[in-house]
């Protein structure tokens, strides 16, 4: 009985490999991350999607027996986090609180932010509310994990514990702590979003897709995650074929933007496709800027050789602030925006480039204005931008009017 005992604690009943431990403990993690992206983050919290019950009942029961996380508490997280961006009251913002703080301890503010009420109450409507979720799901959060333990222990011995560990930890260290924390962090942007949102990876593979963070925050309620031609988001790979299956359906995807013949004047139509592809003409003024900047950094240098040390205070402005004149003036604090202030006082041509690009963004924030005062603001700015002599500028207008309606 003993060394029954002794070879079941070391193997388990299905007395598998080394290799087949490694592999299922892949798979089933891999599936917790499908059911995190696909159904908790893309369907219940953004309504990017519609799934069929069968496979959204599939991915709660997955979630009840590998994470205990609550449906309702989850999405009313996830969606504070986006109404509250970068602010105090944001769940899990590694600028409010430091990104040591998130990664660290990403999970804690979950559990602390799951218990407060008004979150769940404003931010949690519309997730299932059935009998299972009232009496399974939400009541006996931790039996289900428990479950897991017992099954991986069973199948795998001893060491099923430890399987079972790296399932409890896959979850606060992949999502808690390198989405919620380096995605808000470290990376790269495709889009100047009013956050801080950068994408962590351009193949999202290893988190279901949501490694493309500053993409997700630029088109929160879009079921696709990439955005590029070199990107890729595995969690839309599975999406695509759930639908093909008819059991999911995308119901919203990124606007494409299309270029077709320079249109002679603005109308309303070029108007609303200019708001809708807000984001990528915002994307390409950045570049603009940027290759604005070098040539003024050039022109500064061509200047101290010429001038000595007269023209090295413009050169030292404008190379302090290189890389913070294509972010939004939102997103910067008190020093980083006098250092871009300081670098257009320092140039005609920056200071032009920044004033003109708040004055764009005016076009879509205007909430109050009439749509033909929008549209006469939008062909003023276009005009102006034309004459300014300046090639950004002019790029940018002829690039707005371009966008085929």
């Amino acid at each position: 009985m003993l060394n029954g005992f002794l070879n079941w604690a070391g193997h388990g009943v299905l007395h598998a490999s080394a290799w087949q431990i490694v592999l299922y403990t892949l798979v089933v993690t891999h599936i917790t991350i499908i059911a995190v992206t696909v159904f908790l983050h893309r369907s219940q919290a953004h309504r990017a999607l519609e799934l069929h019950p069968a496979v959204m009942h599939f991915f709660r029961l997955w979630l009840w027996l590998t994470t205990g996380m609550v449906t309702k508490e989850w999405v009313a997280i996830h969606r504070k986090h986006h109404a509250k961006c970068e602010t105090v009251d944001d769940p899990h913002s590694p600028v409010a609180r430091g990104i040591s703080t998130v990664l660290l301890r990403g999970s804690e503010l979950y559990r602390a932010e799951s218990k407060n009420q008004e979150t769940l109450a404003k931010f949690g409507r519309g997730t299932p509310d059935d009998w299972l979720e009232r009496n399974v799901y939400s009541r006996f959060v931790w039996q289900g994990v428990g479950i897991t333990l017992i099954a991986n222990v069973l199948m795998f011995g001893a060491i099923g514990g430890t399987i079972w560990a790296v399932q409890m930890l896959w979850i606060p260290i992949w999502a808690a702590g390198v989405i919620n924390g380096l995605g808000h962090w470290w990376g790269y942007r495709n889009y100047a979003s009013r956050d801080n949102s950068h994408n962590v990876f351009p193949w999202g593979i290893l988190i279901g897709g949501e490694e493309l963070h500053n993409n997700h925050h630029t088109y929160p309620t879009s079921a696709k995650l990439s955005l590029k031609w070199w990107e890729f988001d595995i969690g839309w790979a599975y999406i695509r074929l759930l639908s093909w299956f008819g059991l999911a359906k995308a119901r919203k995807l990124p606007p494409q933007a299309k270029i077709g013949a320079l249109q002679p004047h603005v109308d309303l139509a070029l108007v609303q496709t200019v708001i809708t592809n807000r984001y990528d003409l915002m994307a390409r003024y950045a570049r603009e800027i940027k290759r604005a900047m070098h040539a003024e950094l050039l022109r500064a240098q061509a200047g101290i050789r010429s001038q000595g040390a007269g023209s090295r205070g413009q050169w030292a402005a404008l190379r302090a602030a290189r890389k913070l004149v294509t972010r939004e003036r939102e997103t910067l604090d008190a020093k980083s925006l006098a250092v871009v202030d300081a670098a257009a006082q320092n140039s005609p041509v920056i200071d032009k480039l920044l004033r003109m690009r708040e004055d764009l963004k005016a076009v879509w924030e205007q909430s109050s204005a009439s749509a033909e005062q929008v549209r006469l603001h939008l062909q003023d700015w276009c005009q102006r931008a034309e004459q300014s002599g300046i090639a950004a500028l002019q790029n940018m207008s002829l690039r707005l009017r371009s966008y085929q309606v």
